[in-house]
């Protein structure tokens, strides 16, 4: 890996944006409409984050703390859910860049004994690019599926491998090599490739080769014993028999596919720089597209944005971007009643309104 080419290769970028004129202007009566009236019915508390050539936008509304009625703030710490699947993506295209990784071999062949015989087949790629075909996360990281469950439960802990082995007892989703959404279990199973490969935990492998020359000092996988977040943050409920339940605390033991922490401003920079080509060699550059784990939407008006999501009990995140990285929005919000990062309309009108030209 040229880290020297890929940092000159930043740079330059960042300099022909700042060198050219700032383009449309940020909406920033949108972006306030997009969080106004928190806490509501569905959201306790948002943080959003706009930047790029037309300027920045911090916006915090509702509460962090439906207790206390403390404010949400902008340098809060939260769990980023799926986003993280993106971050383990980086790492093992950096290892095929590194020819220490193979996207056409069998998993089988680093993970010997621990898939099942029909899924021998699957190759490390189809983890990446959401075609293995293996079950989704197992019945027992989410019971039932109620709220209640999850609130007694959310303390419990699994391997990953216990993972895996649970998930391998259900029926496979369709034929390897078809395509389906990505599932946690390919991210799983990715970072176990990771550490097969490197003899290191995940989490380190995450450090040295991402946080650490980024200076994304608010990011990291958090030890499978930690259930804390750092201060600040905003909590996170789930409504259970008619009042809210605090579920700030929980276990990380989704770790590769969805356990991280971050924070607005770095999930901007990674975004960034992973666009800008500085974590990854050109050809790994190029499979961004199809095994990077980078989703893409297209706005009304016909322009693409690229980025990541993630969303759990309590808690929606994303972090979006045009390509040339030239508009860019990072947004938490705690969730009372969204599951998913895209079933809150609040979701959609920050995306909206970070896209719009004022």
């Amino acid at each position: 890996m040229d880290t020297m080419k890929r940092n000159a290769w930043g740079t330059a970028v960042a300099a022909l944006l700042a060198a050219t004129a700032a383009g449309p202007s940020l909406d920033r009566d949108a972006l306030r409409r997009s969080t106004a009236g928190l806490p509501d019915a569905g959201v306790t508390g948002a943080l959003v984050r706009v930047a790029g050539s037309a300027g920045h936008w911090w916006g915090v509304s509702g509460v962090a703390d439906t207790d206390t009625g403390a404010p949400v703030r902008s340098d809060s710490s939260f769990r980023i859910g799926g986003i993280t699947r993106l971050f383990t993506h980086v790492v093992l295209l950096q290892l095929t860049g590194e020819q220490r990784a193979d996207l056409d071999a069998p998993v089988v062949h680093r993970l010997p004994g621990l898939l099942s015989e029909p899924h021998q087949h699957v190759t490390v790629g189809q983890l990446l690019d959401g075609t293995s075909g293996l079950p989704a996360l197992p019945s027992p990281t989410y019971g039932d599926g109620s709220n209640e469950w999850f609130t007694e439960h959310r303390f419990d802990s699994w391997s990953p491998e216990r993972l895996v082995r649970e998930a391998l007892k259900e029926q496979r989703e369709f034929t390897p090599g078809g395509t389906e959404p990505h599932n946690g279990i390919e991210a799983i199973l990715a970072g176990l490739v990771i550490e097969e490969i490197t003899g290191r935990p995940f989490a380190r492998e995450v450090r040295e080769r991402i946080t650490r020359p980024l200076g994304l000092r608010g990011t990291y996988v958090p030890d499978a014993d930690d259930v804390t977040l750092p201060e600040p943050y905003s909590c996170t409920y789930v409504a259970t028999a008619g009042r809210l339940s605090d579920v700030t605390a929980r276990s990380p033991h989704t770790w590769a596919a969805g356990g991280m922490v971050s924070t607005a401003a770095d999930l901007d920079r990674f975004l960034v720089a992973l666009l800008d080509g500085r974590l990854l060699p050109p050809a790994q550059q190029e499979l961004l597209r199809t095994h990077g784990g980078l989703i893409r939407t297209v706005l009304p008006d016909g322009r693409e944005l690229v980025g990541a999501t993630g969303s759990g009990p309590g808690f929606a995140c994303g972090v979006l971007a045009t390509p040339d990285v030239s508009r860019r929005v990072a947004y938490s919000l705690s969730c009372i009643r969204a599951q998913g990062s895209g079933e809150s309309p609040c979701v959609q009108r920050i995306v909206d309104a970070a896209f719009r030209t004022g």
